[in-house]
């Protein structure tokens, strides 16, 4: 009878369960639809329902239990977006919603943070590029709403912690979501004092720090009869679904790991990285101690998406739609007939070259590019700032499935594109850890190297001289959009 990992992936479009057995295969998965509603304290600003999202894990885990016949449940473990979280009371009750990192409220916060720390400092204490979504915008806008949010005997915890409370009555906070908080000291693993005091805050406000893989607690009864699981199943902690997408697609040391998605997010597991070289980088905590994981992002498939309901409205209900998209793109030439979409990574694109002579595939196969050029760019940023040379690139997410763009990728970067058949690698690396903690791996690492790892391995083609000769001068635009 195989023993399996339970996995609570509380994502910010779905709230999914998924059991993951000793071998490393899914053995069950559902999920439910998750978005923001309107925050009825903040008139236009976003949270989420946290007694919803509750609901919503315990409604999917029954429904994944109900297929797991022959199988044992050993470990939950929870998993989850970045950044968000809430004050809480002694009892865990929340004093404010959870405000979503979709809410715009606290840009203005971020613009003015130098009121409280010198931005320059910020960066170099945490790592962390000065984007408004960062907790520590959300603490100050707390705390500017009303101070005694913030004060002891109060709590604030992050969103797994949230969850971890409900399930088990604990009050931990793990390491992985601190370090994408803004807050927290990056050689030293933990939080700042020197940050915490310039912004007022008691260092105690935060319940103590936990790594991934530790048993933080077992579920209660009444939670477990709930989701249809043993009672007092351990509960072992994980965190941001970064890093454990990272280590579950089998990324190694210096290994970049391309998450393709709405946002593109590159990222990397480094040993060392120079702050003081990172330039448009921001670095996280990995999911192992004496790991980093820089990274850049842009959106991407966002930008797609909305060229494609431009270009391509008649598809918009073809269950081919993509492919046949695709095959447009692919009828058009390397270089697109000389169109460009250029830009900086987190910036707006500019469109240049276009003919009456062209067509849809025309523009959704220069995006295709251009999305591939910033890649290089971003990876070649993460080589100086790391002091590493890629061999491969990890590919995963739903970009990954676009066999043109896998192309053009590892024509444009000049080297193998590996694309993970780990269709669920934050769910796979969270098991990792959690059957670590329940003791059937002696470590996550252990456990990865048991998982046999079978990419589709795309190789440069025949445009590999092509890219190159196209990269250089795109690099020529972006330093003239740098410019001017």
């Amino acid at each position: 009878m195989k023993r399996v990992a339970i996995v609570i992936d509380c994502g910010a479009t779905s709230v999914r369960t998924v059991a993951v057995d000793e071998t490393g295969c899914i053995a069950g998965i559902f999920s439910l639809p998750n978005h923001t509603i309107p925050d009825p304290f903040y008139q236009g600003g976003l949270i989420w329902d946290t007694d919803a999202i509750f609901e919503k894990v315990k409604t999917t885990c029954r429904n994944v239990m109900s297929g797991l016949s022959g199988k044992i449940p050993v470990a939950i473990t929870i998993t989850s977006f970045g950044v968000d979280g809430a004050p809480v009371d002694q009892n865990g009750k929340l004093l404010y919603p959870v405000i979503s990192w979709q809410c715009s409220r606290t840009e203005k916060v971020m613009e003015s943070i130098n009121k409280y720390i010198d931005p320059d400092l910020l960066f170099s204490i945490t790592g962390l590029q000065p984007y408004h979504i960062n907790t520590i915008n959300k603490l100050i806008w707390l705390k500017e709403h009303d101070p005694n949010l913030l004060k002891k005997p109060y709590s604030f915890m992050f969103m797994p912690s949230i969850l971890i409370h409900r399930f088990c009555g604990e009050m931990v906070t793990d390491v992985t979501m601190a370090g994408t908080s803004m807050l927290t000291d990056i050689p030293n693993r933990s939080f700042s004092g020197e940050i915490l005091e310039k912004l007022d805050l008691d260092p105690e406000i935060f319940p103590p720090l936990v790594e991934a893989g530790t048993m933080v607690g077992k579920l209660k009864p009444d939670v477990a009869s709930e989701m249809d699981l043993p009672a007092e199943l351990p509960l072992i902690s994980a965190g941001h679904d970064t890093q454990f997408a990272l280590f579950g697609s089998g990324a190694g040391r210096n290994q970049p790991v391309l998450s393709s998605g709405t946002w593109e997010i590159l990222m990397a597991r480094v040993p060392d990285i120079d702050i003081s070289r990172a330039e448009g980088i921001t670095a996280e905590f990995d999911a192992l101690p004496g790991l980093y994981n820089p990274g850049i992002m842009w959106v991407a498939s966002g930008v797609l998406e909305w060229l494609a309901g431009l270009l391509f409205p008649d598809l918009k209900n073809d269950p081919e739609r993509y492919r046949k998209m695709i095959e447009a793109a692919e009828r058009v030439p390397a270089g697109c007939d000389g169109l460009r979409l250029s830009g900086t990574l987190t910036g707006s694109q500019t469109l240049s070259g276009l003919s009456h002579t062209m067509g849809a595939g025309h523009l959704y196969r220069a995006a295709l590019e251009a999305f591939s050029f910033n890649c290089r760019e971003g990876l070649q940023r993460l080589e100086k700032t790391c002091g590493f040379k890629a061999s491969s690139l990890i590919c995963v997410g739903g970009g990954s499935r676009n066999s043109l763009w896998n192309q053009i990728r590892a024509d444009v970067l000049g080297i193998p594109v590996h694309i993970s058949d780990r269709t669920e690698a934050t769910a796979l690396g969270a098991a990792m850890f959690a059957l670590t903690g329940a003791g059937i791996f002696s470590s996550p690492e252990e456990a990865a190297t048991a998982w046999e790892i079978a990419p589709v391995t795309i190789m440069p083609g025949h445009l590999k001289d092509t890219y190159s000769v196209l990269y250089h001068a795109y690099e020529k635009t972006l330093s003239s959009l740098k410019k001017s």
